[in-house]
């Protein structure tokens, strides 16, 4: 230990650990708060018994005070939490901007305590991956370090937000930081072990969602096999047509005009099934504990729960429909994540699937299957099987459903990735090249800037030159690749010192060969900003050494070379790899 120094490194770095889990628990806390705080005046006002057009306006005015928020007060893009985390580790250096560590708090409280039908776990995950990355910041830890605790932060958020600190380990470990070496696991222990018990101190020890559970029976497996087959479907129609909205929504021109659409669509939304208003979770609660629920007066589809298929039928539709009111939501100015819907629409599979079950003449216990869908949906919507199992059994309290949670996710989990290799939270990373993944050789070239990697030191040529005209170039250059070059500066093709050997030592006129009859076609070329996973695949289909680098006007820009990505490589790797 250096002189002078109180503790070590490492022991300071654990100080920074438990630090970063203080501050994710007690943001997880005020969140929670601030959201309880706000549905206190908003929801008497609302439950008054019968459709009320009040239901329809709130939602809209938390959209609307949270677009103002980020229009003129935040002034910047703070929406998909966990994708941003995701962006940040992959592209940032794991640098979350300070206003992180409270404004998506403060918008997903007013969306989600005005009625908006999104969760506030994303966002929390957010606010406390941006105390982590602040955390790291301001002791000026290297890239490893902040990293880290960014993953100190988000599994902080997550343990106190839900009293799971095992969950919060596992979604860190299985979504947000790849290739973890054993000792990142203690900083991960004391952050989310910090973080619960400060929900602890604030909240109580009861469990977030109380339920009431048959016991188990193995002869209900079957039927949990089909469950986890319903959920992988049902995963795939969440991710996919979610991103398909999102992709719609973002045409619609302007702000205000936005807001008004998806105002407009969600009050639809919220007037046919009532459940989508909020969270939802005070229906997925009736559904753990068999409560009996109708929606008579409020709904004009309400006849539907008159009639014993017509119940499963109108949940389907509200699974089917909290797609639309989440996006609508999030794309009209609303800020709130996919994490809370996931399980209520898990909930609502599981539902779905016991009571058709039921109905054909084989009685299952609905609230086993409520809870077991909930890690079913988790675990093929986020890709994530380990902490669908352990979340749902901590936050239930639903352990003696170990097995059948297990079974589903897993059978949920490889239905979904036959036909979808990312979850919702990276697929959009993955399609620009920017995530960070499991294979090593992937995670690290992801982090290499591609601009940094180009060079324009190789001599450039007219086409309509002869070699008389290049051979000075050729003579003070020590390169063996030159572009040629039209009068536009686009690339015509490259000329190559293996090639140009014969001619130079030839006996013929130097000025009767054009360039034009020596130069060839590049094997293949390269966009500026290409990522260089997809750079590597072109140097290995090639076999070449050197590519040339074309901007999206087909305008020359520089060559790339195999060797730069590998001492950059190199170089990436020790520094990722460097203890704090």
């Amino acid at each position: 230990m250096p002189r002078g120094r109180i503790l070590s490194e490492r022991a300071e770095f654990l100080l920074l650990s438990f630090l970063t889990g203080l501050g994710s628990g007690l943001a997880a806390v005020l969140l929670e708060k601030t959201i309880s705080l706000i549905q206190s005046f908003v929801f008497p006002i609302v439950n008054k018994g019968g459709f009320s057009f009040i239901a329809l306006v709130f939602p809209a005015l938390g959209m609307l005070v949270s677009m103002l928020l980020i229009r003129y007060v935040i002034k910047d893009d703070i929406g998909h939490g966990v994708t941003k985390v995701l962006q940040a580790i992959s592209r940032n250096e794991s640098r979350i901007k300070p206003h992180n560590t409270w404004s998506s708090m403060l918008t997903s409280a007013v969306t989600i305590g005005f009625g908006g039908s999104v969760g506030a776990e994303a966002p929390i995950v957010y606010t406390g991956a941006a105390i982590g990355s602040n955390i790291g910041r301001l002791f000026r830890l290297p890239y490893r370090g902040i990293t880290i605790l960014v993953g100190c932060g988000a599994a902080g958020a997550i343990a106190g937000i839900f009293k799971a600190p095992l969950a919060g380990i596992l979604f860190t470990m299985e979504i947000l930081l790849f290739n973890m070496s054993m000792s990142s696991m203690m900083p991960l222990l004391i952050s989310t072990l910090t973080a619960t018990v400060v929900s602890y101190v604030f909240t109580g020890t009861g469990t977030p969602f109380s339920c009431t559970i048959a016991p188990f029976s193995m002869g209900n497996m079957p039927y949990y096999i089909v469950l986890g087959g319903v959920c992988g479907i049902f995963s795939l129609y969440f991710t996919r047509f979610t991103l398909f909205l999102e992709d719609r929504f973002a045409k619609i021109g302007g702000s205000w005009v936005k807001w008004a659409v998806c105002s407009a669509g969600l009050g639809l939304c919220i007037l046919l099934f009532p459940p989508l208003f909020g969270e939802g979770y005070n229906f997925l609660g009736s559904l753990l504990n068999g409560a009996s629920w109708n929606f008579d007066g409020e709904s004009p589809l309400s006849f539907m729960l008159h009639t014993s298929w017509g119940v499963p039928l109108f949940v389907l539709m509200v699974l089917l429909v909290k797609v639309v009111s989440m996006t609508l939501t999030n794309s009209g100015g609303g800020v709130g994540g996919t994490f809370g819907p996931t399980l209520f629409t898990g909930a609502l599979a599981g539902f779905i699937v016991s009571r058709s079950i039921g109905l054909l003449g084989v009685p299952l216990p609905e609230q086993n299957f409520v809870l077991v869908g909930m890690a079913g949906l988790m675990a093929g919507v986020m890709q994530a099987p380990m902490t669908a199992i352990f979340l749902i059994a901590e936050i239930t309290g639903g352990y003696d459903l170990l097995l059948p949670l297990i079974l589903c996710a897993a059978v949920s989990f490889g239905v979904t990735r036959l036909r979808e290799k990312y979850s919702i939270y990276s697929k959009r990373l993955a399609q620009k090249g920017e995530l960070l993944t499991h294979d090593s050789d992937q995670a690290v070239m992801s982090l290499l800037d591609p601009s940094a990697l180009v060079s324009d030191k190789y001599p450039r040529i007219g086409v309509e030159q002869t070699l008389a005209d290049i051979l000075p170039i050729i003579a003070s250059s020590t390169v063996a690749v030159f572009p040629v070059l039209d009068s536009d500066s686009k690339l015509a093709g490259i000329l190559e010192m293996d090639d140009l050997r014969k001619y130079i030592l030839g006996a013929g006129d130097p000025g009767a060969i054009p360039v034009r009859t020596l130069m060839h076609a590049p094997r293949a070329t390269v966009m500026q900003g290409e990522p260089v996973e997809s750079v590597m695949r072109k140097f290995d289909g090639t076999e070449s050494w050197r590519l040339p680098v074309l901007n999206a006007s087909g305008t020359y820009v520089g060559f790339i070379s195999r060797s730069r990505i590998l001492d950059a490589y190199r170089r990436e790797l020790r520094r990722i790899s460097s203890e704090d």
